[in-house]
C-alpha cells in the first residue's frame, strides 16, 4: 500500500505506457540544435582526458607513435561513419535510440538494447572519479599541502585517499546543478564549456612543447618498431587492426544512442555535417595532443611517461610548487573540471536519464533520469576502477563486442529492412496493435542476429580481460575485429532473417507506404498539429495516437 501510494505520488503528469513528454516525436520548438551544437558536443565528448589517454593503450602495446595515429584515425573515420549512418532515423524521424529500439526488437524486445545503454551510464561515476582527480589540483594549487593536512582515515585497499575522496565529492556536487538543464537547451552550456576546454587543449600543447628544453621529446615519439610488421596478433599489423577496433569500440555507446540527440537538429542536414567533421577532427586532435604532451614532459620527469593530466601536472608542481606553476595549476584544474562536466553531462548523466524514461515511462522524465544516475554512480565503486584503469578501459572498449551488433541490426533496419519507412505512431502502441509488435511484442530475428555477431569474439574479449587466459591466435585475431565483424555480422543477418522470414505486418507497411520524405513531412505536421492543440496539458489521445485526430 506504501509502495502504490509513493507511486502515485511521483508519476508524471502525462507519462503512459510507452510514452511520456521525453519520449515523444520531438516537435520544431524543441529542435534547437544546430550543425554548430553538434559541432560542441562532439568537441566536448571527444576532447577530455579519456580521449586523451587514447595513445596509452597502444604505445605501450608496442606500435610506434605514426602507427598509433594511423590507428586512431583510421578508427575515427569508421566511427564516424557508423555515427551518420546511426543517427538519421533520429534526424528525419525525430525520435530517439529507445523508441526506435521498437522498429529492431519490438515493442518490449527493445528493453534489452536500452537495458545495456543504461549499464554503460553508469560510467557517469567513473568520470565523476576523473574530474575529482580534476578538482585534486585546485584544491592543491591552493594548498600545496593539501593531501598531507587531511587525515586519512579510509584503508588503503580502496585504492583512495580521504583527501582524494572530498574532492570527489566536491565536483559530483557542483555537477549537480548542470543535470538539470535539458538536452533542447544546452546550446549555451556547450558553448561555454567547449570554448574553455579547446582552449585549455591548445595552451597545454604549446606549453609542453614550448617549454620542451634542449633535451627533446621522450622515447614515446620513437619512431623504431620493436615487433614484427606482420604475422601473428602481435605483430605490427594486427595492434594496428586492435588500434583501429578499440578507437571505435570506445565511442561505442555515443554511436549506438546518438538518436537520442539527432532527433533535437533543427534540420537533418544539421546533424549529418554537424558531426562529420567535428567527431573525427576532434577525437585525433585531442588523442595526438596527449600523445605529444606524453612525449614533451616525459625528460623532466626523469624518463617517465605519464600519460595522465591530472597525474602530471601534479608530479610537475611537486617539482616546482612557485606561484606561477600554483596559479597555471589552478587554471588547468578548472578548464578539466568543466571539460568532465561537460563529456559527461550529455555522455552518461542525460544519455541514462533519457533510457531509464523509456522503461519508466510513467514516473521517471529526463532531468530523474539523469539525477538517478548520478546519484546510484557511486555502487559501482569508481575510485576502485580507476585503481584498475587498465583492465576497466580494456572492458570499456572492448565492449564494443556487444554493441557493435545492435548497432549493425539499426542500420539495417532502417536502411533494408523498413526502406527509411518508419510507422511512428505505433512505435507507442504498446499492444498487439502495433506493426512492431511481431510476437509478444518480441522480434525474435534481433536476438538471433545479435547472438551471432556476439558469441565468435567472447573468447577474445575473456583472454582480453584476463591475460593469464590463452587463445589460439584466431580467436585473439577474430576479437580484433570486433566492431567490424559484429556489426556486419548481425546487420547482415538481421536483413536476411527478414527476408526469409518476414513478418506480415512491418512487410505489409513497407510495401505501401508513402515514399519516406512523404512520411517524415506528414509525421511532423501530425506530431506539429498535436502540439498545437495542447493548452495546459496533454491528453492520451493526442499524446499516443495523433493520426487519428
Amino acid at each position: 500500500m506504501a509502495l502504490s501510494s509513493f507511486l502515485q505520488k511521483i508519476e508524471l503528469p502525462h507519462g503512459l505506457e510507452g510514452i511520456n513528454e521525453d519520449l515523444r516525436p520531438v516537435e520544431a520548438g524543441r529542435r534547437t540544435w544546430t550543425w554548430f551544437t553538434f559541432h560542441n558536443y562532439w568537441l566536448l565528448i571527444n576532447c577530455n582526458i579519456a580521449t586523451f589517454l587514447t595513445g596509452s593503450a597502444l604505445i605501450p602495446l608496442g606500435l610506434n607513435w605514426w602507427q598509433a595515429i594511423i590507428a586512431i584515425t583510421i578508427g575515427n573515420i569508421i566511427a564516424t561513419a557508423a555515427l551518420i549512418i546511426s543517427s538519421l532515423p533520429g534526424a528525419y524521424y525525430n525520435i530517439g535510440f529507445a523508441i526506435f529500439s521498437r522498429v529492431n526488437w519490438g515493442i518490449w524486445g527493445s528493453q534489452f538494447a536500452v537495458w545495456n545503454r543504461i549499464f554503460l551510464a553508469f560510467g557517469y561515476g567513473f568520470q565523476a572519479w576523473v574530474g575529482g582527480e580534476c578538482f585534486y589540483l585546485i584544491l592543491l594549487s591552493w594548498d600545496p599541502r593539501y593531501g598531507q593536512r587531511i587525515p586519512n582515515t579510509i584503508p588503503a585497499e580502496t585504492g583512495m585517499t580521504s583527501a582524494q575522496f572530498i574532492a570527489y565529492v566536491i565536483f559530483s556536487i557542483i555537477s549537480l546543478p548542470v543535470l538539470w538543464i535539458r538536452p533542447h537547451r544546452i546550446e549555451k552550456f556547450f558553448y561555454v564549456a567547449s570554448s574553455v576546454t579547446l582552449v585549455f587543449f591548445v595552451v597545454l600543447l604549446i606549453w609542453a612543447l614550448a617549454t620542451m628544453g634542449p633535451s627533446g621529446f621522450g622515447d614515446t615519439l620513437d619512431s623504431d618498431t620493436r615487433i614484427p610488421l606482420t604475422g601473428g596478433p602481435n605483430s605490427a599489423a594486427w595492434l594496428m587492426v586492435y588500434g583501429i577496433m578499440s578507437t571505435v569500440g570506445s565511442i561505442a555507446a555515443g554511436i549506438m544512442n546518438q538518436n537520442d540527440y539527432a532527433r533535437l537538429s533543427r534540420r537533418p542536414a544539421d546533424a549529418i555535417w554537424g558531426q562529420m567533421f567535428a567527431f573525427p577532427i576532434y577525437s585525433i586532435f585531442a588523442s595526438v595532443v596527449g600523445i605529444l604532451v606524453t612525449a614533451a614532459t616525459q625528460k623532466r620527469l626523469g624518463g617517465e611517461a605519464v600519460w595522465n593530466p591530472p597525474t602530471l601536472l601534479a608530479a610537475l608542481f611537486e617539482k616546482d610548487p612557485s606561484s606561477g606553476t600554483r596559479a597555471a595549476v589552478f587554471f588547468a584544474g578548472l578548464a578539466l573540471v568543466v571539460s568532465q562536466i561537460g563529456s559527461n553531462l550529455p555522455g552518461n548523466a542525460l544519455a541514462g536519464g533519457i533510457d531509464l524514461a523509456a522503461v519508466f515511462p510513467r514516473y521517471i522524465n529526463i532531468r530523474r533520469g539523469a539525477y538517478i544516475v548520478a546519484l546510484l554512480s557511486p555502487i559501482v565503486n569508481p575510485w576502485r576502477l580507476v585503481s584498475t584503469a587498465t583492465t576497466f578501459l580494456t572492458v570499456l572498449s572492448g565492449y564494443g563486442v556487444f554493441l557493435a551488433p545492435m548497432t549493425g541490426i539499426m542500420a539495417s533496419s532502417y536502411h533494408l529492412v523498413n526502406k527509411q519507412k518508419l510507422n511512428v505512431d505505433d512505435l507507442y502502441r504498446t499492444n498487439s496493435g502495433s506493426i512492431y509488435w511481431y510476437a509478444g511484442g518480441w522480434n525474435w530475428r534481433a536476438p538471433v542476429a545479435w547472438l551471432a555477431g556476439v558469441l565468435p569474439c567472447i573468447p577474445g574479449f575473456v583472454a582480453a580481460i584476463d591475460v593469464t587466459i590463452s587463445m589460439p591466435d584466431g580467436a585473439t585475431e577474430l576479437y580484433y575485429l570486433n566492431y567490424l565483424f559484429g556489426f556486419v555480422t548481425s546487420g547482415v543477418l538481421y536483413y536476411l532473417l527478414h527476408l526469409i522470414f518476414p513478418d506480415a505486418k512491418v512487410h505489409e507497411f513497407v510495401q505501401t507506404a508513402a515514399n519516406p520524405k512523404e512520411l517524415q513531412r506528414s509525421y511532423r505536421e501530425i506530431w506539429e498539429a498535436a502540439v498545437a492543440r495542447e493548452v495546459d496539458s496533454v491528453g492520451e489521445e493526442s499524446l499516443r495516437t495523433p493520426l487519428s485526430k
